[in-house]
């Protein structure tokens, strides 16, 4: 469903230049979980917004169900994350100035579809905030905003969820009540789950590991590194 071959991303720093991605392989297939470890400043966030067709490689391919990400006009890759993906960021990036409910349903109504309230009521819901919806983000503690955003991206059952520090900015027991609700929405609506974390509980729960270090990526077979 998503297949990268041989991306690389390089940023000139002044007179330095700097290889972020050398090189990477990686095909993964629809529904899977894959969680993407490794330092900080090892590229995990660089390569999410290329997934994301937020930002171009400076080599190399992406395609998301047979379309390619790479050299497409700006417009396209917008009508492809408003369809296809969804996004969920590690500080939350909510509009301050809508509701949660609005919030929730802008996906659906930039999109034009209808039903978007209803259908933004019944992702509230499934994140147990149905009573928060009239609440603005100022108003919502973090592990609400989080939970919210998991709903904005899931509200159009996206094919492919981008998770980036999903529990970066909540403690322990609010991150794994997150961490619940984010990996039974993503089964729910059958999208290929792909996360970049620091957390290692969240990390044990995606069905494969792979390593970012040096620029180079790594599958593990075994969770062991984590411990």
């Amino acid at each position: 469903m998503l297949k990268i071959e041989q991306l690389t991303m390089t940023y000139a720093l002044e007179d330095e230049r700097v290889d972020v991605l050398k090189g990477i392989d990686l095909s993964v297939g629809t529904g899977e979980s894959v969680a993407v470890v490794g330092p900080s400043g090892s590229g995990k966030t660089t390569l999410l917004l290329l997934l994301a067709g937020l930002d171009q490689p400076s080599g190399g391919s992406i395609s998301l169900d047979g379309v390619s990400l790479t050299g497409c006009e700006a417009d396209v890759l917008a009508d492809l994350r408003r369809d296809r993906l969804g996004i969920v960021f590690q500080s939350f990036h909510l509009v301050p100035s809508l509701t949660a409910i609005d919030n929730v349903a802008l996906p659906l109504e930039i999109a034009g579809r209808r039903g978007a309230r209803g259908r933004a009521r019944e992702m509230l819901d499934a994140v147990g905030l149905g009573h928060r919806q009239r609440h603005y983000p100022a108003q919502l503690s973090g592990g609400e905003q989080q939970r919210v955003a998991i709903a904005r991206a899931l509200v159009h059952s996206p094919v492919l969820l981008l998770a980036d520090e999903p529990t970066g900015n909540l403690d322990k027991r609010t991150g794994e009540s997150v961490g619940d609700i984010l990996f039974k929405l993503h089964a729910e609506v059958g999208s290929t789950l792909v996360m970049a974390t620091h957390d290692a509980r969240m990390a044990r729960r995606c069905d494969r590991l792979l390593t970012l270090d040096d620029g180079r990526l790594a599958e593990h077979e075994s969770y062991a590194l984590l411990n």
